[in-house]
């Protein structure tokens, strides 16, 4: 098996561990936070132990391909987070307004 054989790389834009919903970027945030890939197991429960020790190995092995992809996601993510907004959404003015303040969301 190799590292890829755990991820379904949809597009460029959505690499997802194969057989879930879970982007990598989830994982990926919060490893970069210093959460411990048993916490992030815990964290999402559709996914193993090996998939999150996966995905930090395949990090680690592609990082710069890999912070442009995270870059590229927050970029969109705030994007939708902001249009959003411009319809008035109290919460998701305060989850702009988090995310501006360096705040994972």
């Amino acid at each position: 098996m190799q590292i890829e054989d755990y991820f379904d790389f949809v597009s460029v834009e959505e690499i997802r561990l194969r057989g879930t919903r879970i982007g990598i970027e989830a994982i990926l945030s919060e490893y970069q936070a210093g959460g411990l890939p048993e916490e992030i197991a815990l964290n999402y429960p559709p996914i193993t132990l090996e998939q999150v020790h996966a995905t930090i190995t395949y990090y680690l092995g592609h990082r710069s391909e890999l912070d442009q992809y995270l870059k590229l996601w927050t970029s969109r993510s705030d994007a939708a987070l902001e249009q959003q907004n411009q319809a008035n959404s109290p919460l998701l003015r305060q989850l702009v307004a988090a995310r501006r303040a360096g705040n994972p969301v």
